[in-house]
């Protein structure tokens, strides 16, 4: 009979010893999961502090405007500054869609049109990734092209030192 008890004693130490293990693992992934929270949340809150002083400081000596909006004041209407023909294949699942358009652009001021001489080919490659971005049901209702508008006069004015880009309009706009 002690040998019994012996055996349902170990059998029990077992038992206990196991549950400790298992309760040590469940305390280290509580740890490991709270000490991931709080990293990621430092590193998340910290992005967007840095954001803001960013914007914050100015960039350059001259005052630009920039706004992402486009101008729709068209009783004055500023300088333009014209495109050569853009042709893009349009995102499609079979790659058979195309747009072929013709953009001018309106200046804010005469003087930007030398900066825009220097930069055509970053302009050029701006509005060729833009467009060849989109696919056809994007670009063919008003509202996707007026979108079209404001994500091509956002990123032009980006890279712009000497003024903005008030709108783009098309002159030539086919999608087939």
């Amino acid at each position: 009979m002690a040998d019994k008890k012996t055996d349902e004693e170990e059998v029990v130490e077992k038992k206990s010893g196991g549950s400790m293990v298992l309760i040590i693992v469940i305390v280290l992934l509580v740890l490991l999961l709270v000490g991931g929270g709080l990293v990621a949340y430092f590193l998340l809150s910290g992005s967007d502090e840095n954001a803001v002083d960013a914007t914050a400081q100015p960039t350059k000596s001259k005052t630009v405007k920039r706004t992402g909006k486009r101008s729709t004041d068209y009783l004055t209407v500023g300088p333009m500054y014209p495109m050569n023909q853009f042709i893009v294949n349009l995102l499609s699942e079979n790659g058979s869609r195309f747009l072929k358009t013709t953009i001018n652009l309106e200046l804010d001021k005469p003087e930007l049109s030398a900066e825009l001489d220097k930069k055509k080919p970053l302009i050029r490659d701006i509005i060729i990734r833009v467009l060849s971005s989109k696919t056809f049901e994007e670009v063919s209702t008003m509202k996707g092209k007026s979108r079209l508008k404001d994500e091509i006069v956002s990123k032009i004015n980006d890279v712009l030192a000497d003024g903005q880009i008030k709108n783009i309009f098309f002159t030539d706009f086919v999608v087939q």
